[in-house]
C-alpha cells in the first residue's frame, strides 16, 4: 500500500501549533519550535552539500570529500530520506528540492556501488530512490529502481540452493538486507512483485544452506571468513532470522517460518534473563560477556525478529521476549549513565535514537506509558547533546566503543544528524497524531 495516501495535507497545522523542544546550544538554552528544530538540522546538513554536475551529495563528515558515499548507512540515501520526511511533516518545498537533488546525483552514480546490501549497496539506494518516486511521482526515480533491480539480477550468484552476492549473509551489507529490499519492492509493486519475490525466495533458500546447526536451533555467522560470530540484528543471526520470518510472511511456505523459529530458539537459549529480561552478548568467542543495548548489537535490533514472530504466529510467547528485551534496558540506568554497550552516542545504530524510536513504538502497540515517558527522556538527553550556532545543529559522538576519543560530526542516517533528525520527525509527528512516512524495510513497528 501507498503511505502516503494515508496522509491529509502537508501538515502546515502541526508547524503552526509550534510545539516546543529545549535544546542546549553553547551554554544556554534556547526554546525551537517543532519547524525550527528540523531546519537547524536541515541547515546544518545543507552547509556541508557538495554540488555536482548530475545532483547534490552530502559527505558523512563535513568537508572531508573523501567520506562522500552512496550507502544508506552512512551516505546520501540516508540525506535524502531525512529531506523527504521533512517534507512530508512540514510542506517545505525546499525540503523536497533537496531530497529530488541528492536522488538525482544517486540516479548516476548508483552503478558505481559494487556492494548488493541494504545499508551499504545497491539495495539501499533502490529504497531510496523507490521513496523519493512515492513522494514525486518522477518516473525517472521509478526507472532508477528498475536499474537497481536490473543490476542486482547481473550480479546475483547461483548456488547449489539459491543465490546470494558474495557470502556475506547478514542486514548491513549482506544477502538478508538484500532480501529484504525485494520483500519490500514485492509489496510495494505489483508489476514487478512475481520476478522479485521469486528471488528474495532464492536468497531464502540459500540463507537457510548456510546456516550452522547449534545445540539449540541455528546460528549464521556473518560471512565464513570473519573469526567472530555475532548474534544480534546488524550482523549476524537475528538478523537473518527476521529476513526468514519475513519472507514467510509472504509466501507462507513453512521452510522459512521454520528456519526463523531455529534462528529465534538459538537466540533464547544463549539470552541472559536475570529479572525477567534479555540481553544478548556482542560476539562469541571472547565476547560473551558484552552487551551492546543499540539497534546492532542489542535489544532494540534482536526484538524485531520477536515481534515479526509475533505478527506471524500471534503467540504472546513472543510479544513477551519483545518485553523482556525493553525491560534490560530500563533495568540498565541509561541515559543517566553510560555503560559498556551504550556509550557517547546518540545515534540509530548504536545510541539513543535508535532505543527512543523502539520505546515510542513499543508504547504505540501496548500503549503503556512508561515506555513513552522513557522515548521521551532519551530525546531529552540527546537535544541536551547537541551543538547550535550559526550554522544550524548537530551532534558530535563517538561511532566506536572501542574508540571513544574518537569523536566526529556525521550528517549521515545511522551515525549522524540525519537519522537523529528522523527520530525528531517521528516523535512530533505522534505528538500530532500523524504516521511517519520512511518505514525502513528492517522495521515491523509500522
Amino acid at each position: 500500500m501507498n503511505r502516503y495516501k494515508k496522509i491529509s495535507g502537508l501538515f502546515v497545522l502541526g508547524l503552526m501549533a509550534g510545539l516546543v523542544l529545549s535544546v542546549v546550544s553553547c551554554g544556554r538554552q534556547e526554546s525551537l519550535s517543532f519547524g525550527d528544530e528540523i531546519e537547524q538540522v536541515a541547515r546544518w546538513i545543507r552547509s556541508s552539500a557538495v554540488k555536482t554536475e548530475v545532483g547534490t551529495t552530502w559527505p558523512a563528515v563535513p568537508g572531508d570529500n573523501e567520506t562522500i558515499n552512496n550507502t544508506l548507512y552512512s551516505g546520501t540515501p540516508g540525506v535524502v530520506l531525512f529531506f523527504l520526511e521533512s517534507f512530508h511533516a512540514t510542506g517545505d518545498v525546499g525540503y523536497l528540492e533537496n531530497a529530488r537533488l541528492g536522488a538525482d546525483y544517486l540516479l548516476v552514480t548508483q552503478e558505481e556501488e559494487k556492494g548488493a546490501g541494504l545499508y551499504v549497496g545497491l539495495s539501499g539506494i533502490g529504497y531510496c530512490l523507490e521513496e523519493t518516486y512515492k513522494a514525486t511521482r518522477d518516473t525517472k526515480y521509478r526507472q532508477g529502481v528498475l536499474q537497481c533491480l536490473d543490476l542486482l539480477k547481473e550480479r546475483a550468484e547461483e548456488k547449489d540452493k539459491g543465490i546470494q552476492w558474495g557470502e556475506t549473509t547478514d542486514i548491513i551489507s549482506g544477502n538478508a538486507g538484500t532480501g529484504l529490499f525485494l520483500l519490500h519492492i514485492a509489496e510495494e509493486w505489483e508489476d514487478e512483485a512475481e520476478a522479485v519475490l521469486e528471488m528474495a525466495r532464492q536468497v531464502g533458500d540459500r540463507l537457510l544452506a548456510v546456516g550452522i546447526p547449534a545445540d539449540t536451533g541455528t546460528k549464521w555467522t556473518m560471512n565464513p571468513q570473519y573469526p567472530r560470530l555475532m548474534p544480534n540484528f546488524s550482523h549476524g543471526t537475528a538478523g537473518i532470522a527476521y529476513f526468514l520470518a519475513s519472507l514467510y510472511r509472504k509466501t507462507k511456505e513453512q521452510k522459512y517460518l521454520d528456519g526463523a523459529l531455529a534462528g529465534a530458539k538459538y537466540l533464547k537459549s544463549v539470552a541472559k534473563t536475570d529479572n525477567d529480561a534479555c540481553l544478548i552478548f556482542h560476539h562469541e568467542p571472547e565476547g560473551e560477556d558484552l552487551f551492546y543495548l543499540g539497534w546492532c548489537h542489542g535489544p532494540v535490533g534482536t526484538a524485531r525478529l520477536f515481534y515479526r514472530l509475533y505478527q506471524i504466529t500471534n503467540k504472546q510467547e513472543w510479544m513477551g521476549w519483545v518485553e523482556k528485551g525493553a525491560r534490560s534496558i530500563l533495568n540498565s540506568g541509561i541515559p543517566d549513565q553510560e555503560v559498556p554497550g551504550f556509550w557517547n552516542n546518540v545515534g540509530v545504530c548504536c545510541g539513543s535514537a535508535g532505543v527512543a524510536e523502539f520505546f515510542l513504538s513499543l508504547f504505540q502497540i501496548i500503549r503503556k506509558q512508561e515506555y513513552l515517558d522513557f522515548a521521551e527522556k532519551l530525546t531529552d538527553q540527546i537535544l541536551n547533546k547537541a551543538t547550535q550556532d550559526e550554522t544550524g545543529m548537530w551532534w558530535v559522538q563517538a561511532e566506536h566503543r572501542s574508540r571513544p576519543d574518537f569523536l566526529q560530526a556525521q550528517t549521515n542516517l545511522m551515525q549522524g544528524a540525519a537519522g537523529i533528525g528522523l527520530w525528531l520527525l517521528r516523535l512530533q509527528e505522534h505528538r500530532r497524531g500523524q504516521m511517519p512516512l520512511i518505514v525502513l524495510p528492517d522495521n515491523p513497528f509500522l
